[in-house]
């Protein structure tokens, strides 16, 4: 009998403990931010509409029979119909299909302009923040000149140098998204060293100092701890990126013809004779960027009252 008690104590021990880990797990700040996200139903849907988009724009062209993109004089500037759904452009190319192709190109230069900016933001502003001194005034004051620099028409001036030098179109894709995240880190970095300046302060890095921890482990454990800013500003940061290169591509300074892109299926439609009597050349393009820059607004917008714990009720 004694035996017995004492097999059921122990086990009823181990299920106490595995209900505290269970509830200790979901309970987890990850955790109550994806609940706080999933009653998002805004967020939720421009979450649902990105992920339509990316199916849309990479699997899409799978599945299409116009892929070539081959010039073809008697289906020049035609009208929707059923063999082409949003018709034909200036050269007879379908316009559905550039349209998922361009949305590629698009969303590759958003998505890795993010990466560039966010590495170089959070780096450079967690620095800053850390060793403060010289380092903090360097980078600030750097940040400090590119912030007062209006962004659209630096691009421009260097889009108009890369055009003057004659930069291969194959090319352009990659100075483009250079560009664009190198003028989009200085925000990122003054918001990571506010917050590496406000850790700082905190009981347990006055402990990390007593036990001589590494400079490097204390700055990952900083900046772990600045992920959800991070997170927030590199969604948002998307949609800007997409915006920039549609403005250069339109303004032919950014991804130039034959390589695809939304902006360039605008500028398409320069023309007031192409914009009043051929609307299926700049609509389907223009379309996509709105809707596209509004879905990943309303996920940023999402996932800042998700993440951050003062939106907690």
């Amino acid at each position: 009998m004694a035996l017995e008690s004492t097999e059921l104590l122990q086990r009823g021990v181990k299920g106490l403990n595995r209900q505290r880990r269970d509830k200790a797990v979901s309970s987890s700040p990850w955790r109550a931010a994806y609940r706080r996200l999933g009653r998002n139903k805004l967020a939720m849907s421009g979450l649902f509409f990105l992920l339509l988009v990316f199916l849309f724009c990479f699997i899409g062209p799978l599945f299409s029979s116009h892929t070539e993109g081959r010039v073809n004089v008697s289906l020049i500037n035609k009208p929707p119909s059923l063999s082409h759904w949003f018709g034909t452009d200036n050269l007879g190319r379908d316009v559905l299909t550039r349209l998922m192709q361009a949305g590629r190109i698009s969303l590759l230069v958003g998505l890795v302009s993010m990466v560039l900016s966010v590495t170089l933001g959070s780096l450079l502003g967690a620095l800053a923040g850390f060793y403060r001194g010289v380092v903090d005034t360097v980078v600030m004051r750097a940040a400090d000149i590119l912030l007062a620099v209006p962004e659209i028409p630096i691009l421009i001036i260097i889009g108009a140098i890369l055009s003057d030098l004659k930069v291969p179109s194959e090319y352009r894709i990659y100075m483009v998204m250079l560009m664009i995240s190198f003028m989009s880190w200085p925000s990122l970095a003054r918001m990571v060293r506010s917050q590496i300046l406000s850790f700082r302060e905190r009981p347990y890095m006055l402990a990390a100092e007593c036990l001589g921890l590494r400079d490097r482990r204390k700055l990952v454990h900083l900046v772990l701890n600045a992920v959800p800013v991070i997170i927030v500003v590199a969604t948002l940061s998307v949609a800007r990126a997409i915006l920039s290169e549609t403005v250069l591509s339109y303004l032919g300074l950014g991804v130039v013809p034959p390589t695809p892109s939304w902006g360039n299926m605008m500028a398409a439609a320069n023309s007031l004779i192409d914009f009043q009597s051929r609307p299926w050349l700049w609509i389907p393009p223009g379309t996509a960027i709105f809707l596209t820059v509004i879905a990943i607004n309303l996920l940023g917008d999402g996932l800042r009252d998700a993440l951050d714990p003062r939106m907690k009720r």
